[in-house]
């Protein structure tokens, strides 16, 4: 069952955030992983929630995305945005 990591961010270092950017690509596609949306516009239809730039990524399981999540090929990468920016992060599985 496909599962998907769905991500709020708020960047305090753009110039940083496009090292991120840079490193993440080729670490999700060794572990199956694609972008679902990568920062594009967003439009509230409901409630008061207002996300900083947001980020889908689905993975062919929720096991595989958790292992992508920790694994040593993303580490840098993970630990470069937990110094740059605010994070609020969910792995959700989808619907098979």
């Amino acid at each position: 069952m496909p599962a998907y990591i769905i991500v709020d961010i708020t960047i305090n270092d753009p110039k940083r955030y496009e090292d991120y950017k840079a490193l993440t690509p080729a670490t999700l596609k060794a572990y199956g992983g694609r972008f679902i949306v990568r920062g594009g516009a967003t439009d509230r239809l409901e409630g008061d929630w207002e996300p900083g730039r947001m980020v889908i990524l689905e993975f062919p399981d929720a096991a595989t995305a958790r292992a992508w999540w920790d694994s040593p090929e993303y580490r840098p990468a993970r630990d470069l945005r937990q110094q740059i920016a605010a994070t609020n992060m969910l792995l959700v599985e989808g619907v098979a």
